[in-house]
């Protein structure tokens, strides 16, 4: 009877130790979006969790937290690096409060295509990046997503030139970079959270906004602003990331599966984002918004003054690098 006693309890024992084991090797991430679960951020998340799952088989998983639910954009950088918050993708707006290097993404025409982009992104220049932002902030990049090609959008006339932005009350990310650029437009700029973008636009606090055509769609701003114009003054990256701190406290293996996971889902989210982009001017259109394609030129030309100001602060050999990186 002694025996039997010890064995059952003996085999309880292992069964609480392998339930604790297992319970230590399973892991649900918390991901931030600052968007819907139907945008191109969303798609992106999704293929990643796909994979995080198969490649782990099953023992790791993630759950989105959408629409800012988790806090606006430079909260979620913080977040991310003191711990707070595990994942996150968010637009470079804010941080270049924390690296300069990243106004790069702020400054006006720098890259001519999504191919230039990404070439460029995938590069030691990206990497350098990444390694800049893990240092000052905390946070690893685990790849570059897409948020893609900014365009103005105004609920006062259509732009067919800067001129037409005289006057405009126009709301830029919290960068002094776009403050600058907006200004040199000739719109009245003022910086504010993206939290607040809709209602500012629907009270008429602000006339106007710029961001990626997924990102106009998935947010809704047909619903409070008339003119869409095709502008495309600024390509923004959308960085997949997460806490250094947690990345380095995962195992090898571990670590290795969720940079595998990212790599397949980056480009599967690429190509989603630049889909959403052509379909969704049409539908945008559809909803009433009037659609401008103004030409460029004298765009470019009247913010020049502005990349050559903050060149030397960004870096002169990084956005030398960037204008001429050949894909």
């Amino acid at each position: 009877m002694r025996n039997f006693t010890f064995a059952v309890a003996t085999t309880a024992a292992f069964g609480l130790m392998a339930s604790a084991a297992f319970a230590q090797a399973t892991r649900t991430f918390d991901v931030s979006l600052s968007v819907g679960p139907k945008s191109h951020y969303a798609i992106g998340i999704h293929k990643f969790g796909e994979e995080l799952e198969r490649l782990s088989e099953g023992r790791m998983t993630i759950r989105p937290h959408y629409d800012n639910a988790l806090g606006a954009e430079r909260e979620v950088v913080e977040g991310i690096g003191f711990g707070l918050i595990d994942m996150g993708i968010t637009s470079t707006g804010p941080m270049g409060g924390f690296v300069d290097d990243y106004m790069l993404f702020d400054l006006p025409y720098i890259f001519t295509s999504p191919e230039h982009a990404h070439a460029f992104l995938d590069s030691e220049h990206g990497d350098a990046l990444a390694q800049k932002l893990e240092e000052a902030a905390g946070v690893k990049t685990l790849g570059w997503m897409e948020n893609g090609f900014r365009h103005n959008t105004n609920n006062v006339r259509p732009l067919h030139t800067p001129d037409d932005l005289e006057g405009i009350r126009h709301r830029t990310q919290e960068s002094r970079v776009q403050v600058d650029t907006w200004t040199a437009l000739g719109a009245n700029a003022s910086p504010m959270a993206w939290t607040e973008v809709f209602t500012a636009l629907q009270q008429g606090v602000m006339d106007s906004q710029e961001n990626p055509i997924p990102a106009i769609y998935d947010v809704k701003f047909y619903e409070v602003q008339k003119y869409l114009n095709l502008t495309g003054h600024v390509y923004s990256p959308g960085p997949l990331m997460i806490g250094a701190q947690l990345f380095n406290s995962l195992s090898d293996a571990d670590q290795a599966i969720i940079m595998e996971a990212a790599t397949i889902a980056v480009p599967v989210q690429r190509a989603a984002s630049q889909r959403l982009e052509s379909e969704l001017v049409v539908e945008l259109e559809k909803l009433g918004m009037t659609v401008t394609r103004p030409d460029l030129a004298a765009f470019r030309e009247r913010v020049a003054p502005v990349i050559a100001e903050w060149k030397p602060v960004v870096g002169a050999e990084l956005v030398d690098s960037a204008i001429n990186f050949k894909p």
